[in-house]
């Protein structure tokens, strides 16, 4: 597999600028087995990533430092995989761009744009951030903790690969729910190491989830091999498939690992994307654990 490349694997740094090392991972055998139709999704979105290692130097030796921010559609064939792009950024490190800081991270902005678009087949947004942003926002705010729900402390927990029949409606009327979780954990499908993670779900219809079955059914990929961008696919389709909502819209927030964090959108409606997370210009507010 193409992903197991790097992951897995002790791998030496570039010294030099490698945009041969950037490895692509399709997204269509984890739609296949899921029933997800990728010539008719049942979503739109996003991957939004975080990269916290990215650097380079002036042509006068003086090392610029940055957050880059990267944006990319659902729909197109493949996802990087992460490890590539970590080394990727670091090949940067020891080149020279620009005569001042500006102009190199304008050089460098389009370089990696370009070979990120190629690798990808899609258009990308991308902007890399070298001074703190005045302000920080956060797109999830009066979204209720599942964990917090008084009757959780007295729920019994007991399945750890993905089960969709855990989850189940406690009522039929118009309702409209925003609710999350911080206990979201699955593990990396190469290597099998843990990755943490935050879901926000906004859910609108007349077949309401029991909060405490949504709970036990996020808390059930605590075992699962997936790659983040799947496991938020998979919550969706099946919220999708068991309540047939109105709306729908899933982001999954990853703890950061090896310089990246990694953030999924899927929503029914482009009206649902989070304004702050899915506008490339804007850093948003981080979780406890990013």
């Amino acid at each position: 597999m193409s992903e197991s490349k790097f992951l897995g694997r002790q791998v030496e740094y570039p010294q030099h600028y490698s945009p041969e090392i950037l490895v692509a991972v399709t997204r269509e055998l984890n739609r296949e087995e899921y029933d997800i139709n990728a010539q008719n999704l049942p979503f739109v979105g996003v991957d939004v990533w975080h990269a916290y290692e990215l650097s380079f130097l002036t042509k006068k030796g003086l090392p610029v430092s940055g957050v880059m921010k990267v944006i990319y559609p659902c729909n197109n064939p493949v996802i990087v995989e992460s490890k590539s792009l970590k080394l990727y950024l670091n090949s940067f490190n020891m080149e020279q761009y620009g005569e001042t800081p500006d102009e190199g991270v304008r050089l460098v902005k389009e370089i990696i744009k370009g070979d990120l678009s190629k690798l990808l087949n899609t258009a990308i947004k991308l902007t890399i951030f070298t001074s703190e942003p005045r302000d920080t926002s956060f797109d999830f705010k009066n979204y209720r903790l599942l964990e917090e729900i008084p009757e959780i402390k007295n729920t019994s927990f007991n399945m750890f690969k993905e089960t969709p029949q855990l989850l189940t409606s406690d009522k039929h009327e118009p309702f409209s729910l925003k609710i999350a979780t911080h206990l979201l954990r699955s593990n990396c499908k190469v290597t099998f190491q843990p990755d943490w993670g935050s879901s926000f779900i906004y859910i609108k219809g007349e077949n309401r989830p029991s909060q405490e079955s949504l709970l036990k059914y996020l808390v059930s990929f605590r075992n699962e091999n997936h790659f983040h961008e799947e496991v938020c696919e998979m919550i969706y389709k099946r919220l999708w498939d068991t309540f047939q909502p109105d709306e729908l819209a899933v982001t999954c927030i990853y703890t950061r690992r090896g310089g990246i964090d990694i953030t999924p959108v899927r929503v029914s409606h482009k009206k649902l994307l989070p304004t702050n997370l899915t506008n490339v210009n804007t850093i948003s507010k981080k979780l406890l654990r990013q």
